[in-house]
């Protein structure tokens, strides 16, 4: 079983959402392969062997389906960060688990991290956007909320709230995307110390 067939068989367990893990893996694969815009229901559609509507019932459209597949690869990597976040005591730790837990996210799961770099503006476009903006802010909270006053305090001296996950986040969204896109051969997963280090010390 492919690391995509494991993954969707976690979040989309038992016989009744067969149909439904299946359009998704399908969805995910054309999408890397040739696109969104260029990726119709109807390959889709004949690549399941199902029917269109068997697909407008579980997703609705195609802009339903794009952004079921982006929140649940978004929803996915936000729990690996927060079970990363739950261990660590320090401002550093913190900031530490934020960036590795994307790394450990982007490495173990490739093909659903390309399809979230392409997907996201895709999203924010449709009428999906106010999920996105709600959720983006959630994961924005969720490093502030695992800080003390003290802490919180300190780091909003220097940073606006919305802010703070662009900087931690930046520099290994950068070195990830060229990776995903073949441009560095090093898998990210060799510099996610290194990574974590250099943000720590460009935000301390």
């Amino acid at each position: 079983m492919s690391d995509t067939q494991t993954f969707f068989e976690s979040h989309f367990p038992g016989r009744r959402s067969a149909l439904k893990r299946e359009v998704l893996q399908t969805a995910l694969s054309l999408f890397n392969e040739q696109g969104i815009e260029a990726t119709t229901i109807d390959q889709i559609k004949t690549r399941c062997e199902t029917s269109v509507g068997a697909i407008y019932h579980h997703f609705g459209n195609k802009e339903g389906l794009v952004a079921a597949l982006f929140f649940v690869s978004q929803d996915a990597m936000m729990q690996l960060t927060l079970t990363y976040l739950e261990k660590a005591s320090t401002v550093q730790g913190k900031i530490t688990a934020v960036v590795q837990g994307y790394i450990d996210w982007v490495t173990e799961h490739p093909e659903l991290a390309r399809f979230q770099f392409q997907a996201r503006t895709n999203v924010a476009k449709s009428g999906h956007s106010d999920a996105l903006a709600a959720k983006s802010k959630a994961r924005n909270r969720a490093l502030l909320d695992s800080l003390t006053p003290a802490e919180r305090n300190e780091l909003l001296k220097i940073y606006p709230p919305d802010l703070i996950l662009s900087l931690i986040i930046g520099p290994a969204e950068s070195y990830c995307r060229a990776w995903l896109a073949g441009r560095v051969k090093k898998s990210p997963a060799h510099y996610r110390e290194l990574l974590a280090q250099a943000v720590w010390k460009s935000l301390s």
